[in-house]
């Protein structure tokens, strides 16, 4: 897992034209499904707060970095629940800590 974009931000636009503002939680690369995963948290969440985390399959540009048009929406359940897996173990090892 790469946590070199910890200050990345990335702002998204929900159906509504409402913007919000997302910090990286950190990106990974599956070779079963040969793609990058980033997981986006609201900015200016606080520690103990419950959020929902965004999750998306993206193509990072050249300094492995992404924007919103980069994104791709996580649609194959398998697909999700990989993520879902490697989500909950990254929680549960910053918890440990």
């Amino acid at each position: 897992m790469n946590n070199e974009e910890e200050n990345q931000q990335i702002t998204l636009v929900d159906d509504n034209g409402n913007e919000t503002l997302f910090e990286v939680l950190f990106t990974f690369e599956s070779d079963d499904y040969n793609k990058s995963y980033i997981m986006l948290y609201p900015l200016g969440s606080e520690a103990d707060e419950e959020v929902e985390i965004q999750a998306y399959s993206f193509s990072p540009n050249e300094n492995g970095e992404a924007t919103e048009s980069d994104l791709e929406p996580i649609e194959d359940d398998d697909e999700w629940d990989m993520v879902e897996e490697v989500l909950n173990t990254f929680l549960s090892d910053e918890s440990m800590q």
